[in-house]
């Protein structure tokens, strides 16, 4: 089985680097400090096995499974034993050790993964995807009693704003009676994402992201950590 370490330590690289020459039937072909480096490599090579770290700074591994569209088999490399009840919700996930990691317990664990059947399906723990907007490039709201037409793509962020929303464009702003369920609705998949309970952004318009942020013209938007992984599908990473 071809496979990669995901694990922001060094010594535990080492280790599995060092068990996996054990087992005649793996075939180590990277290994990464972090989950951002891993998804650019898989975007553009298939893997059988991640031996994945839960623990890492700004993307756990949970994290790292969501951005996943069709996962490989999974082993669960962590110093925390508390999450295995929450890792066998997900299919992809086939073991879980908790370290220090030991061959005989290590073995075990690819036994599992060769018995498995598993071949790249979809995680089982996947979000909604927001109904499609009708057809054209316009969206018409409600203002002053009247109808003003919006050119959807001019749209780069819908704030929510207790019982109202702003829509903001490249032109002008807007503040609407609405909710931001419903205009989400009304929004295209593919050029619109919720990212915090309080904002949609236009990804095409995102400018710059650091850590939980995203910046967008001149407005710095929270992502919050269950919507991330989508947002980090949704970019074309080099």
């Amino acid at each position: 089985m071809n496979c990669i370490i995901i694990d922001d330590e060094d010594m535990a690289r080492t280790i599995i680097t060092q068990l996996c020459t054990h087992i005649p039937s793996l075939n180590l072909l990277e290994e990464f400090p972090n989950a951002m480096q891993a998804i650019k490599y898989l975007n553009q090579n298939e893997v059988d096995l991640i031996f994945l770290d839960i623990h890492m700074p700004d993307f756990t591994g949970f994290d790292f499974i969501q951005t996943l569209k069709n996962p490989p088999k999974i082993i669960l490399t962590t110093s925390d034993p508390k999450f295995a009840i929450e890792a066998f919700e997900y299919e992809c996930i086939v073991d879980y050790l908790v370290k220090p990691l030991l061959l005989p317990r290590f073995e075990k664990a690819i036994q599992k993964a060769e018995a498995s059947g598993l071949k790249r399906k979809p995680t089982k723990k996947v979000t909604s995807e927001k109904t499609e907007s009708s057809s054209g490039n316009d969206l018409y709201v409600n203002i002053d009693r009247r109808l003003i037409k919006i050119d959807i793509p001019s749209i780069y962020l819908v704030e929510a704003k207790g019982d109202y929303i702003q829509v903001k464009t490249e032109d002008k702003n807007y503040t609407v009676h609405s909710t931001l369920k419903k205009i989400a609705d009304k929004l295209p998949n593919d050029l619109f994402l919720k990212v915090h309970r309080s904002y949609i952004i236009n990804v095409q318009k995102i400018i710059d992201i650091e850590d939980n942020s995203v910046l967008i013209k001149k407005d710095v938007i929270p992502v919050s950590r269950s919507n991330r992984p989508e947002l980090m599908k949704r970019l074309n990473l080099l």
